[in-house]
C-alpha cells in the first residue's frame, strides 16, 4: 500500500481477489468497500465493486440512468472511449460515468447519440476526467459540457509525478493497478464485449478517490489555487479552427525534399482523406503516412514503380491503387508554379525555434535566457516546465518582447499569450531580470568594441615588449 493510501485509511480499489461482497460501504458510497491489501505491493483491480454494469442503450434507459446520476452526491467521474485508429475523426463509442448513490453507468452513444439531458442533471456538479482535453470534446458533440472540472493528469503534472497516466497515477497514488491491454480496442464494434464493458466500468471505478487524494497533495503543496485556474482554462478554451495545410503533418514529411515530392504529399493525403471520411476509417487503414512519404521521395512514373514501394503492397493501398496513380500523374504534370513551398511561420507567430540563431541571434539568445529561467523555476516548484510556462509562450515572449522589459511589461505580455495569473505572478520577475542583463549586457559590450583596442596595447607594442 502506498504512502497516499495508508494515510486515507487503506486503499479504495478491489482487493487482490477482487472479492467485494463483505465490508464497509466505499468511499463514494456506492457498493461495498473491499478489505485492505494483505502485502505492500500493488494490487489488482479486477472488478468493478458493484458488479459489470449493463450498456444504456435505449432512451428509457438512458432517462433512468440521467436521474439517478443528478440525484446522486459529490463529484462524477467521466471517460470517453474513441476508436481513433479504427474509424474516422474522435467522436465518442462509449460514455463511462460513476457518482455517489448512483453507481457506474455506461452509455452507447451510436444508440444515445444526444446527451444534452445528461448535461442539465449534471450541470452543478464537478465532473473528473484524466486527460480531459481528449475527452472534452467528443462530449461537446454529444450535447455533454462539464461545467466544473477536475483533471487527474494535469494535477498528476502539477504535482511533479514522472508518470501521469491514469494507471501509473492509481497504482503510485492509490496502490491499485489497472487493467490497460485494451486501451487500443476498437471501440466502435457491436455488440461491445462485455471484457471490454468490465475494463471501461474500472476505468471510472477509482477516478474520485484519485481526484480526493490529489486535491489533498495540491492543498499540501500550496498548489489548489494552480490547478483551479488550469482546470477552468481547460474549460474555456474554444475548438482550434481547421488548419491550412493539413497534409503538413504527415509523419516523416521532412525526409521529403522536393517540392514536386510535397506536392505528392498533398495530394495522396487529399485522396486518402475523401476515402477514408466516405467510408469512416481511421486515414491510417487506408494509406500510411510511410507510404505516403516513400512515394514523395521516389516520385514514381509508372502503376508498377508506385506498386513496388514500401507501403503499396497490402489490400487496403492495393483496393485503390489507380486513385494513387491518378494523383500522382497529376503531380508530374503541374507546372513548377502550382507546386508548394516549405512550410511558413504562422502568420501571427514567430518562426521555427532552429532558425533563430541565423535569423535574429539576438532573439536565440533571449530564447535561451527565458528558457533556463523557466527550467529553474520548474525545478524548484517541481512540475514540469511546459506546465509552468507554455512553449508557446515562451516563443513568443522570447521573439518579440517588451521594450522595456520591466516587471509590469513582461506580466502583461505573458498574459497576453494565454499565461495563466499563477504563471505570470511566478515567472514575471525573474524573466523581466534575466533580459534586462541580456541588455545590460549588450550595452557593455557596445561601447568597448567601438573603442577598439587601448594605446599601446596592440600587437606590435607587445612584440616589442
Amino acid at each position: 500500500m502506498t504512502d497516499a493510501a495508508q494515510a486515507r485509511g487503506g486503499a479504495p480499489g478491489a482487493a487482490a481477489s477482487a472479492a467485494r461482497p463483505h465490508g464497509l460501504p466505499s468511499p463514494d458510497g456506492v457498493g461495498p468497500e473491499p478489505e485492505a491489501p494483505p502485502g505492500p505491493g500493488p494490487v489488482p483491480l479486477l472488478e468493478p465493486r458493484d458488479g459489470p454494469p449493463a450498456l444504456v442503450a435505449s432512451v428509457p434507459d438512458l432517462d433512468r440512468a440521467v436521474a439517478a446520476l443528478g440525484a446522486g452526491g459529490g463529484p462524477v467521474a467521466v471517460d470517453a472511449e474513441r476508436a481513433s485508429g479504427f474509424r474516422y475523426g474522435h467522436r465518442a463509442f462509449l460514455v463511462q460515468l460513476r457518482r455517489a448513490d448512483a453507481g457506474t453507468v455506461l452509455i452507447d452513444p451510436v444508440a444515445c447519440p444526444n446527451l444534452t439531458g445528461l448535461d442539465e442533471a449534471l450541470a452543478g456538479a464537478e465532473v473528473v476526467l484524466h486527460a480531459a482535453s481528449q475527452d472534452l470534446p467528443c462530449l461537446a458533440e454529444l450535447g455533454f459540457r462539464p461545467r466544473a472540472l477536475f483533471d487527474t493528469e494535469l494535477a498528476g503534472r502539477l504535482l511533479g509525478f514522472p508518470r501521469v497516466g491514469l494507471g501509473a497515477l492509481v497504482e503510485s497514488v492509490l496502490g491499485w493497478t489497472l487493467e490497460k491491454g485494451h486501451a487500443a480496442a476498437d471501440w466502435s464494434v457491436r455488440p461491445l464485449p462485455a471484457e471490454l464493458l468490465r475494463y471501461a466500468a474500472l476505468d471510472v471505478e477509482v477516478l474520485v478517490e484519485l481526484r480526493d487524494a490529489l486535491a489533498a497533495r495540491l492543498a499540501e503543496q500550496g498548489k489548489t489555487e494552480w490547478a483551479e485556474q488550469e482546470f477552468a482554462a481547460h474549460l474555456a478554451a474554444k475548438p482550434p479552427g481547421p488548419r491550412p495545410d493539413p497534409w503538413r503533418r504527415t509523419s516523416g514529411i521532412h525526409r521529403v525534399h522536393s517540392r514536386r515530392g510535397l506536392a505528392i504529399v498533398r495530394e495522396l493525403w487529399q485522396e486518402r482523406d475523401k476515402i477514408a471520411r466516405r467510408r469512416d476509417l481511421s486515414p491510417g487503414r487506408v494509406l500510411s503516412d510511410t507510404a505516403i512519404v516513400e512515394a514523395a521521395r521516389a516520385l514514381p512514373g509508372s502503376q508498377a514503380d508506385l506498386a513496388d514501394l514500401p507501403g503499396f503492397q497490402g489490400r487496403g493501398a492495393r483496393r485503390h491503387a489507380s486513385t494513387w496513380r491518378r494523383a500522382v500523374q497529376r503531380v508530374r504534370g503541374q507546372a513548377e508554379a502550382e507546386l508548394p513551398g516549405p512550410a511558413l511561420p504562422p502568420p501571427d507567430g514567430p518562426p521555427p525555434t532552429h532558425r533563430w540563431q541565423e535569423r535574429d541571434p539576438v532573439a536565440a539568445s533571449r530564447l535561451a535566457a527565458v528558457r533556463t529561467v523557466v527550467a529553474a523555476l520548474a525545478d524548484e516548484h517541481t512540475l514540469p516546465a511546459e506546465n509552468l510556462l507554455p512553449p508557446d509562450v515562451v516563443r513568443r515572449l522570447a521573439w518579440q518582447p517588451p521594450d522595456p522589459p520591466g516587471v509590469a511589461e513582461v506580466a502583461a505580455d505573458l498574459a497576453a499569450h494565454g499565461a495563466r495569473p499563477w504563471q505570470v505572478g511566478l515567472t514575471a520577475l525573474p524573466i523581466s531580470r534575466a533580459l534586462g542583463r541580456l541588455i545590460e549586457k549588450a550595452e557593455e559590450a557596445g561601447p568597448a568594441a567601438e573603442a577598439g583596442p587601448a594605446e599601446g596595447s596592440g600587437p606590435a607594442q607587445a612584440a616589442e615588449g
